[in-house]
């Protein structure tokens, strides 16, 4: 008992906030087992020490085990499934000469159990349970006794991922009285069972990857060697861009001016800004907001073709027009 406390003490100090996977429903099957506790209980039966007359006995079982497994459907927060579970307990019947038993009363159960996860998209949930069927009951080896079966539940359960589940819980699991031999008895248990669950539903799919970015549309308009007015080829592309700017309604507009690494650092920063703010101008001759127009100028910084200082390359020589 004091293991089974351990062990559930470990799994509540788990990061109950913590993710899982999405769940999605699901059929699964199961195995567990666990310590099953015989509760004290009185038989009453014919005794060889009465001379065959009705005695009451009573009868105090050593702990015991339970083994089993499930099969059964994972709706996502509600669970439903069928349980077989075998119990066995060692008892003192044998040294007060009950007709009929051994020292041990062995029980199988078969129970359908509705069961609720309540937080089923999380690494630890807790649950409740309750189930009820058909017992097999003996004090022998035969489960001759079929008798009704319920049982209620209250646990813990850890989702390693989207198709293995962990759980512990503790469960009050009784029927009614057996009969056997001419003998019956009150039966009521208690017991702490480890699980472990394989689901087969499918994996929740990844969620798509985000549409690509789309580039604004972009222009360039190229310059003679140390010149910031237009040519007739830049002129249309400055056209082009304002008829982009116009189809797209409320946009900015950035012009932003380079040059190539010849001529002197700062004169090359001012040649730049000339250059962007021409182009300025010509926009806003071709209906242009001057408004929606921010001007730029970097010099010999973000050359298009990489050079070496003092090198005439004509692509290094544009202003940029940018809408977005």
């Amino acid at each position: 008992m004091k293991k089974a406390l351990i062990a559930a003490a470990a799994l509540v100090a788990l990061p109950m906030a913590a993710q899982a996977q999405s769940p999605s429903p699901g059929f699964y099957i199961g195995a567990e087992g666990g310590l099953n506790w015989l509760l004290n209980t009185n038989v009453t039966a014919a005794t060889t020490t009465s001379g065959g007359a009705l005695n009451t006995v009573q009868v105090s079982p050593q702990t015991g085990w339970a083994a089993g497994g499930v099969i059964g459907y994972d709706f996502v927060g509600p669970r439903v499934e069928l349980e077989g579970v075998y119990r066995q307990n060692t008892t003192n019947i044998n040294a007060v000469g009950v007709g009929g038993f051994s020292n041990q009363i062995g029980q199988l159960g078969i129970l359908a159990n509705l069961l609720y996860d309540f937080m089923p998209a999380s690494v630890i949930t807790p649950y409740i349970g309750a189930g009820a069927g058909i017992g097999f009951v003996d004090g022998t080896s035969s489960l001759s006794s079929t008798v009704f079966a319920y049982q209620g539940m209250v646990g813990l359960a850890w989702n390693a991922d989207s198709n293995i589940r962990v759980s512990l819980d503790g469960r009050y699991y009784g029927t009614s009285n057996p009969q056997l031999n001419g003998s019956s008895w009150t039966n009521n248990n208690f017991s702490v069972m480890l699980g472990v669950q394989l689901k087969f539903g499918e994996t929740a799919a990844a969620p798509p990857p985000p549409p690509p970015a789309v580039a604004p549309p972009s222009f360039m308009v190229f310059f003679d060697w140390d010149r910031s007015n237009l040519s007739a080829q830049a002129l249309n592309t400055i056209k082009q861009a304002a008829g982009a700017y116009k189809t797209k309604g409320n946009a900015r507009i950035t012009a932003t001016g380079h040059t190539d690494t010849s001529g002197p650092e700062a004169y090359n920063m001012a040649l730049s800004l000339r250059r962007a703010n021409t182009v300025k101008d010509a926009l806003v001759r071709e209906g242009v907001p001057a408004t929606a127009i921010t001007v730029i100028g970097r010099g010999e910084a973000g050359l298009l073709v990489k050079t070496a200082d003092g090198v005439r390359e004509p692509q290094n020589r544009r202003v940029e027009i940018v809408i977005q």
